[in-house]
């Protein structure tokens, strides 16, 4: 029987490799979910420029909101489309650039420790119950593969400078669909 995973790699994940990553520091623990919304240009859904944002290959030109974001080099383990099919960047075993200035449960520079999953979406918005179907099944193989301890929003380790997923996103769905404790996920969400 094939593994689930091979070397970081998701083996039902569609796989389109990021440049934008780089080495865990040593001693790293991946205890940390973070969950994302994206959708480029904001609020578009389906067009394809997430997956080209993250492979550097996004054409700043073709949208004036692109403009707002030129240069931007980042990625995220995992991402995730409102049909939901799931696409993954970065090896889980290396360090995506998701997080950015961040800090949880008492650490600072959230990338070292985290996997980043990104949601087609915005920030606050509902998400689509196929959506949560992938994450709840990629969130579970992570859990089996990799000592997550936590899950939280990109608002939660960036507070006043990320809002997403923002209040449209069902922490007790994802909670329920996992089983696990309330203690992993942020209070008061």
């Amino acid at each position: 029987m094939q593994s689930l995973w091979q070397q970081g790699w998701y083996r039902y994940a569609r796989r389109l490799a990021s440049p934008n990553f780089g080495p865990r520091p040593d001693g790293a623990l991946i205890d940390l979910i973070v969950i994302h919304s994206i959708s480029l240009p904001p609020g578009a859904y389906g067009t394809g420029q997430v997956q080209k944002l993250f492979s550097n290959e996004l054409d700043w030109d073709t949208h004036p909101y692109f403009q707002s974001i030129r240069g931007l080099q980042v990625s995220s383990h995992f991402f995730i489309t409102r049909d939901g099919q799931l696409w993954q960047f970065v090896s889980c075993d290396q360090r995506a650039w998701h997080a950015g200035e961040s800090s949880y449960r008492g650490r600072s520079n959230c990338n070292d420790d985290s996997i980043g999953i990104e949601l087609e979406g915005l920030d606050g918005g509902l998400f689509e119950a196929a959506q949560y179907e992938t994450l709840a099944s990629i969130c579970a193989a992570l859990l089996r593969h990799y000592p997550v301890q936590h899950l939280a929003g990109h608002q939660h380790i960036a507070g006043g400078r990320k809002l997403d997923p923002g209040a449209g996103f069902d922490w007790p769905q994802l909670q329920a669909s996992l089983g696990l404790s309330a203690k992993c996920f942020p209070a008061g969400d």
